[in-house]
C-alpha cells in the first residue's frame, strides 16, 4: 500500500531526460521538488543539473533514494529492461514508492510491469502523454492515467505539476489503450485532412478559403483546426516552419503500429489504422522520419 508523504519534501527520481522527459523533469525541480536524473545522453544529464536537478550514477542508486520515480523511455522493451531487470527499480526501491510510466509502449508490458511492481508493493500508474514538447516544456501535457485509485490519487499532484489535463482512464494498462487510441484518431485525420488540401490544390481551390469553409463545417476536427498541415491558415502550425517537429512522423508510426499491434491481440477491426500504420511507414521509410507527422501532406503530394 502506498505510505503518504508530504508532497512538498519529495525527492524524484526521472528516469528517461530526452525531449519528452528533459522538460517534465525540469518542471518538477521549478515546483521544489529534489529530483535525481538518469539517462544515456551525458547531454540531457547536463540539462537537468543546468536546471537545478543532479544525476544518479545508475538505476540502482537512483532508486534506493526516491520517494518517487518517473520514468519515460522509448519502448516496452526499455521500460521492462529498468523496472524488471538486474540492477533495475523493482530490485533497488523502497516498498511503498510510487512508480509512474510516462512512456507510451505496449498494453500488455505496462501491464506486466504494473503487476510485477505491485507484488513488490509498489504502487504504479501507466501515465503516457499528449501535447509534444511545447506540452512538457509548457507544463501542459494531457496525462492519460492507468492505475489503482489509490495509486491515481497519489500521483495526481506530481502529474499536475508537468499537465494541465489529467484523466484516470482505469485499470492498469488503460493509460496505454487510450494514448494508442487517441493517435490512432489523430494519424487517421491528419491523413484526411491531408488528402483534402491536396486534392483542393489539384482542384484549383485555394487553401485558405478551404480551411475558412471545413472548419467552420462538418469537417471540422483537431487536425484541420489546430494543426493544420498546409502554411498559411494556422500560422503556429509545423507547416509554417518547414515541417520542423512537434510530434515527429516515426513517433507517429510508432503509435500506429502499437494500436495494431493492440487491435490484432484483441481482435478489433481497425482497417483504417492499418491504412494509416502504411502510410505513415512509407512516409518514414521515404526519409521522413525526422519530420513532423503533418508532413506527409507533401509524401501524398509527391514532393
Amino acid at each position: 500500500m502506498f505510505i503518504g508523504r508530504n508532497i512538498m519534501a519529495s525527492s524524484i527520481g526521472f528516469i528517461g531526460l530526452g525531449n519528452m522527459g528533459g522538460p517534465m523533469a525540469a518542471n518538477l525541480v521549478k515546483a521544489g521538488h529534489k529530483v535525481t536524473g538518469f539517462d544515456l545522453s551525458e547531454a540531457a544529464l547536463k540539462a537537468l543539473e543546468e536546471a537545478g536537478g543532479s544525476r544518479a550514477a545508475s538505476v540502482a542508486d537512483l532508486s534506493a533514494g526516491a520517494d518517487i520515480i518517473v520514468t519515460m523511455l522509448p519502448a516496452g522493451k526499455h521500460v521492462r529492461k529498468i523496472y524488471e531487470g538486474e540492477g533495475g527499480v523493482l530490485d533497488n526501491a523502497t516498498p511503498g514508492t510510487l512508480l509512474i510510466d510516462s512512456s507510451t509502449i505496449d498494453v500488455d508490458s505496462a501491464r506486466a510491469v504494473a503487476a510485477a511492481a505491485e507484488a513488490k508493493g509498489m504502487p504504479m500508474v501507466d501515465a503516457p502523454v499528449s501535447g509534444g514538447v511545447g506540452g512538457a516544456a509548457a507544463g501542459t501535457l494531457t496525462f492519460m492515467v492507468g492505475g489503482p485509485e489509490a495509486a491515481y490519487d497519489a500521483a495526481k499532484p506530481y502529474l499536475e505539476i508537468m499537465g494541465k489535463t489529467i484523466v484516470h482512464t482505469g485499470d492498469a494498462g488503460t493509460g496505454q489503450a487510450a494514448k494508442i487510441c487517441n493517435n490512432m484518431i489523430l494519424g487517421i485525420s491528419m491523413i484526411g485532412v491531408s488528402e483534402a488540401f491536396v486534392l483542393a490544390e489539384r482542384l484549383g481551390l485555394d487553401a485558405q478559403k478551404l480551411f475558412d469553409i471545413s472548419s467552420t463545417a462538418s469537417g471540422q476536427c483537431w487536425a484541420l483546426t489546430s494543426y493544420c498541415p498546409v502554411p498559411g491558415p494556422l500560422p503556429a502550425s509545423p507547416a509554417n516552419r518547414d515541417y520542423q517537429p512537434g510530434f515527429a512522423a516515426e513517433m507517429m508510426l510508432k503509435d500506429l503500429k502499437l494500436a495494431q499491434d493492440a487491435a490484432h491481440s484483441s481482435g478489433a477491426a481497425t482497417p483504417l489504422g492499418a491504412q494509416a500504420a502504411a502510410l505513415y511507414s512509407m512516409f518514414v521509410n521515404s526519409g521522413g522520419e525526422g519530420v513532423d507527422f503533418s508532413g506527409i501532406v507533401k509524401y501524398l503530394r509527391g514532393t
